[in-house]
């Protein structure tokens, strides 16, 4: 891949992209299609993207293994931290009123949110740690 020069600035060009794409996606969510999982399956591609072009180890510099396996069940807590909080506030779980009494469309606005950037953290980790199993195979 040395010589796939312009292969290489192609990728350094497109990742920006990607990741800001990743961010619309995740923001976007509330109001239309996308949201935590699409987002999080579009940043991990652009790790993986960078990975194919520069190499498995570059990419294991950029993100670490042990950061990507702290991060998979930090996005589960954020998820059901966001339903634990609700129960101790004496609502259901995952029940977003409990997280604003004042306003109802708000509370969920903020409800939404915070699962679906639990989501993104969690699946993003995820891929890159299947791709980083898989892609660790041959050495």
């Amino acid at each position: 891949m040395r010589l796939d020069v312009v292969l290489r600035v192609v990728t350094k060009l497109m990742l920006p992209f990607m990741l800001v794409f990743a961010i619309y996606v995740q923001f976007h969510g509330d109001y239309g299609p996308g949201g935590g999982f699409q987002a999080g399956v579009i940043a991990a591609a652009a790790l993986i993207l960078y990975a194919l072009m520069f190499g498995l180890s570059a990419a294991m510099r950029v993100v670490p293994t042990w950061l990507v396996e702290k991060m998979i069940p930090i996005g589960v807590m954020i998820y059901a931290g966001t339903g634990v909080v609700s129960m101790f506030l004496h609502e259901n779980f995952l029940d977003y009123d409990a997280l604003n009494h004042h306003s109802h469309v708000h509370a969920q606005e903020w409800g939404v949110f915070i699962v679906e950037v639990g989501v993104f953290v969690t699946v993003s980790s995820t891929m890159i740690a299947i791709f980083y199993a898989f892609g660790g195979r041959g050495r």
